[in-house]
């Protein structure tokens, strides 16, 4: 009698292979940890990419997806529904402007394709994104990521966008000032995940603000990576005490449900009319109980906790062998290695009961779930340090 395949046996076998046969199956989680279908149990600095905010097994989300699932689990936008209201109540409080406005979707890739269109209907041509940021794989998502290894495959990509360095105001400003009467927005996130977690320098997201206010550009903050409280603040760009026009979202908004939205204000609210964007599943009650319950419990005080975690983490981390230095704020921060074994260090991880992300050959991301334990915090630091003073 043949052994029934594993679960990672069985995925070339019916998955395309965009991301290769993954390491490991998971089947079930609890906080921070997950467990694979041989019972071996994980730390899971990842989070889904940023998505599990709430962690893995959260009461409250499970019940709220039960419970409207059981009610009405989709409507389309043809009809109004009160999740979707609730949600964009919420996300509209926390911009801190009434006069905001949410077109939810179901992806950080939705998200930005919804502001690239924003853009397109100021009537203007030109989109200036930053080098080396990520915005997303769909065509128009993909045509603002600066990375021309994912864009090469898919050429000719939606025309008008610009590229400038990441943080460099006046080089930036150099850029507008070419064309200025048809430069329709600038967007950048304020930390760059899939590169290695490079956070803006200090002023450089001001100093875009007020450029854009100068020249009646939109500014267009992507928060799909950094947003619900990733960085210890609701939004990343509260640091700098700024206001952008729109704002894209996702991942932690559900906590693993899938949703996203676009917050449009100020020039950028009433760009939207009847007919001129849609889509089938935003604002599904189901996906936006979930994100209530996450806009529910991310508070003040949830905020700071986050905050200390981050703290804590990076204090426990920089005097570790092998790290040169530590990037981000709150719980996503980039570990910069001094010799190119991040990739390595993903291998042992795995061995040795540790979920980590290498973004690239010299950093590894961690972005762990917002409710991660102090005892799976001082067990991941430990095993941390194991895996680097072996590889050093």
């Amino acid at each position: 009698m043949n052994k029934p395949q594993s679960l990672t046996q069985r995925w070339p076998e019916t998955i395309v292979a965009t991301y290769g046969t993954p390491p490991i199956a998971l089947v079930s989680g609890q906080g921070a940890t997950v467990t694979d279908e041989q019972g071996a149990t994980y730390i899971d600095l990842l989070a889904g990419i940023a998505v599990n905010a709430l962690g893995y097994g959260n009461e409250q989300v499970a019940q709220a997806v039960s419970h409207q699932a059981r009610t009405l689990v989709h409507a389309s936008n043809l009809f109004a529904t009160q999740p979707v209201l609730d949600a964009g109540a919420k996300l509209i409080q926390r911009v801190g402007d009434e006069s905001a406005r949410v077109f939810f979707c179901n992806s950080g890739a939705e998200a930005n394709e919804a502001a690239f269109k924003l853009a397109r209907l100021t009537g203007r041509r030109r989109i200036l994104a930053a080098e080396h940021g990520f915005h997303g794989r769909t065509m128009g998502a993909l045509a603002l990521t600066g990375q021309p290894d994912k864009q090469r495959s898919f050429h000719p990509l939606p025309a008008g966008v610009e590229f400038y360095p990441f943080g460099d105001a006046e080089y930036l400003r150099q850029l507008v000032e070419q064309d200025p009467n048809d430069t329709a927005a600038i967007i950048l996130e304020p930390i760059q995940g899939e590169t290695g977690v490079i956070p803006a320098p200090a002023g450089f997201l001001q100093a875009v603000s007020e450029l854009c206010d100068e020249y009646g550009i939109l500014f267009i903050v992507d928060e799909v990576q950094t947003g619900v409280g990733r960085t210890g603040t609701f939004f990343a760009y509260e640091s700098e005490g700024i206001q952008p026009d729109v704002i894209t979202m996702a991942k932690g908004l559900g906590t693993g449900v899938p949703i996203g939205a676009t917050i449009a204000r100020r020039r950028a609210k009433e760009l939207f009319q009847p007919g001129s964007h849609g889509t089938t599943f935003g604002g599904n009650p189901v996906a936006c109980a979930a994100a209530n319950v996450v806009l529910d419990t991310v508070d003040a005080e949830f905020l700071a906790e986050v905050a200390r975690k981050g703290d804590y983490l990076r204090r426990g981390i920089e005097n570790i062998p092998l790290i040169d230095c530590v990037r981000g704020r709150g719980l996503m921060l980039g570990l910069v290695l001094q010799e190119p074994v991040a990739k390595q260090a993903v291998r042992l991880g795995l061995s040795r009961g540790l979920i980590l992300n290498a973004p690239n050959e010299n950093v590894l991301r961690l972005t762990p779930p917002l409710v991660i334990s102090q005892h799976e915090l001082d067990t991941a630091l430990t095993t941390l340090r194991t895996i680097l003073e072996e590889l050093a």
